[in-house]
């Protein structure tokens, strides 16, 4: 079993104690929201490094890791590697969208981290308002107006739809 199948056996395991995994998880946020402010501070420097090389830069687990590169991974310029293939001497890259990852951050709800102080010497705060309600309307689903026959048609003929437009339908 490699190791991200392990990560996510292990934090995604609904056998487990609640309070194990609960404790799990907070440990993990409290480790990635460290991870990403340092990142955050030179976001067009590339970091890159084996898996254990990082996990030690950032002080924190291969565990830890490998869950940050699982978390990470749709918001880099290049994906890693990481499902059959990670062990702690694949090498991977930090790169990442600046944009990208803040509008993955709020669509993961993840207020903890798209709500650090390093994005504000990034973006404007118009540009993360903007990123924000970009990100959120993208999960809209919007439902067009049904035009009946009886309404007036939408051309602005001033007839009825049945009569102009929805003739033919």
């Amino acid at each position: 079993m490699g190791l991200l199948e392990q990560w996510r056996a292990k934090a995604y395991n609904e056998k487990a104690n609640k309070g194990d995994l609960q404790r799990l998880w907070s440990d993990y946020f409290n480790k990635e929201k460290e991870i990403y402010a340092q990142l955050l501070e030179n976001p067009d420097e590339e970091v890159k490094g084996t898996v254990k090389e990082l996990a030690e830069r950032f002080d924190t687990s291969i565990e830890y890791m490998v869950g940050f590169l699982d978390g990470i991974n749709d918001s880099l310029k290049e994906k890693n590697p990481i499902e059959d293939t990670l062990e702690e001497d694949t090498v991977v890259s930090l790169a990442f969208d600046k944009e990208l990852l803040y509008k993955n951050m709020v669509a993961a709800d993840a207020d903890w981290l798209y709500g650090l102080e390093q994005w504000k010497k990034i973006f404007d705060e118009e540009k993360l308002h903007e990123l924000y309600l970009e990100q959120k309307k993208s999960g809209t689903v919007r439902k067009e107006t049904k035009i009946y026959p009886n309404d007036p048609c939408p051309c602005g003929s001033g007839k009825k739809y049945k009569k102009c437009h929805g003739r033919n339908k």
